[in-house]
């Protein structure tokens, strides 16, 4: 059964979690690697786990695990053996499945939300590589190539048991197909498409996005579309782009706000729970029905979105 029509049809909105690594790195965790938060997996689940429970107390039906970045051979790089790499993808679904556990066991948090969902996050290509490459688009490999990359991690996740799959930051139509081909040998599956985005029309490789969610309405496994780790200035418009062109329910979860400096690997810029969670009913009222958050949002972000969505919706 598609997960996310089963929530929607009890539920009007999911809320899903922010961020995981800034979080971390906020916390005290050194991200300052190519594995990203996927390095703390291998130093630190525990407090993954902490970090996933914290935003199903914030009001999160949903925590997207820890494997963005988190791939065998990028493990292996890293010298770790291949036996123990596959044990830490694997292990990004179990701290999920734990912080989850621990929260849906005390019958006060099940009052009025469905059952938390785990996303299995598929990170595009470029996030492996950890050369910015992920919010370009352009490889150099093709179709075949990037079906080898993602099937490994997709079939790990799978067996693990997420309920379903995040396939975010993907700033290619290009790389989307290809997930979408490599969905087609796993029947069972359903996931959401989530591409980073450049400007108020395109995604970060220049497809309009528009274009991409006419391509991607035809797909029945294809939970929901939209975007992720994109300003949250561009997210209207992007919204209402794809509800032109798709009839799937429209995912988004940008960044803060905040501006990343990619030279001196430093954000800037403002950004507060209150602005944050005013655009999210502005991006409910507009169209989208999966709403949480990206880079350097936090669970007080989460929290008060939640509060301001779930309130509207009950007057």
């Amino acid at each position: 059964m598609n997960p996310v029509e089963n929530i929607l049809k009890d539920f009007q909105v999911i809320i899903l979690d922010g961020a995981l690594a800034t979080e971390l790195e906020r916390r005290g965790c050194n991200i300052n690697d190519s594995l990203w938060s996927a390095k703390i997996l291998g130093e630190n689940p525990k407090i993954i786990e902490d970090v996933h429970y914290d935003y199903f107390m914030s009001g999160a039906d949903c925590a997207i695990t820890s494997s963005y970045q988190a791939t065998i051979c990028g493990f292996m790089e890293k010298g770790f053996k291949e036996d123990e790499a596959i044990e830490l993808i694997k292990l990004s679904v179990k701290v999920a499945k734990r912080a989850r556990d621990r929260f849906w066991k005390n019958p006060s948090n099940r009052m009025n939300r469905p059952k938390p969902l785990i996303a299995g996050s598929i990170g595009p290509y470029g996030a492996y590589l950890a050369d910015g490459s992920e919010y370009i688009g352009h490889y150099n490999i093709g179709e075949k190539e990037l079906i080898e990359f993602h099937r490994p991690r997709m079939k790990l996740l799978l067996e693990e048991g997420v309920d379903i799959l995040a396939c975010e930051t993907i700033p290619s139509l290009v790389e989307a197909k290809a997930i979408l081909k490599l969905l087609k040998e796993f029947p069972s599956v359903y996931a959401w498409i989530s591409f980073s985005a450049k400007d108020q029309l395109n995604i970060s490789d220049g497809t309009p996005i528009a274009e991409c969610a006419r391509y991607l309405d035809s797909y029945d496994k294809v939970a929901a579309l939209g975007v992720n780790c994109t300003p949250p200035k561009y997210i209207d418009s992007l919204i209402e782009q794809i509800l032109k062109n798709s009839t799937k329910p429209i995912v988004v979860y940008p960044n803060s706000g905040e501006e990343y400096d990619s030279i001196t690997r430093t954000w800037y810029g403002d950004s507060s729970s209150e602005t944050f969670s005013c655009s999210a009913k502005s991006w409910f009222d507009k169209g989208a029905r999966l709403i949480g958050g990206c880079c350097r949002t936090n669970p007080e972000d989460i929290k008060l979105t939640c509060k301001v969505l779930k309130n509207n919706l009950s007057n």
